[in-house]
């Protein structure tokens, strides 16, 4: 896998159309679900429905060094691109935190229509069930996994006030006990 081409064809190509509501969890385990729509390469017209979820191990903003572990991603296919793909991404000055990420794909689908209807028509399934857990983005399908990489960093970013307001409460708890 090109890393470089991978990654700003993911960069240019996905779009958080719905983000997560619920906060990450600070102190424990998070899991999110997400709907990833990419446009069919092999049935033009249609898009591929990926529904997974991934779990964030602990996302606080106080962590070991960056060693991030990347499960179900499929970067595991050959034993050195994991560590290729965190060395691509810190001379980017892009850091993981060290974190474990385990991507669960619970179905791939096929929308048979195209890309702007099949984000109508998850919208308004995710509104129609008052979700505000499952996060919906678009990416490229050939590289999915940068996609869903750019939608879980943006959901440790928009936690880190929260993050750090939380750790500032629970120092202030310790000192008046």
């Amino acid at each position: 896998m090109d890393f470089e081409k991978a990654w700003n064809n993911a960069l240019r190509n996905t779009e958080i159309i719905r983000s997560r509501v619920q906060a990450l969890m600070t102190h424990a385990d998070t899991r999110v679900p997400y709907i990833l729509l990419c446009e069919s390469t092999v049935n033009l017209g249609d898009t591929v429905v990926r529904q997974g979820e991934v779990l964030v191990n602990k996302p606080s903003i106080i962590v070991p060094p960056n060693n991030p572990q990347f499960k179900g991603f499929d970067f595991e296919q050959n034993p050195f691109q994991q560590n290729n793909l965190v060395n691509f991404l810190l001379v980017r000055g892009i850091s993981m935190p060290s974190m474990y990420y385990d991507n669960k794909t619970h179905s791939l689908d096929i929308f048979e229509g195209k890309m702007s209807k099949a984000i109508e028509y998850y919208q308004d399934l995710l509104q129609k069930q008052e979700n505000v857990q499952t996060g919906l983005l678009t990416g490229p399908e050939d590289y999915w996994q940068f996609s869903l990489l750019v939608f879980i960093c943006s959901q440790i970013i928009k936690n880190a006030d929260q993050d750090i307001r939380r750790l500032m409460e629970e120092y202030r708890k310790k000192e008046d006990q």
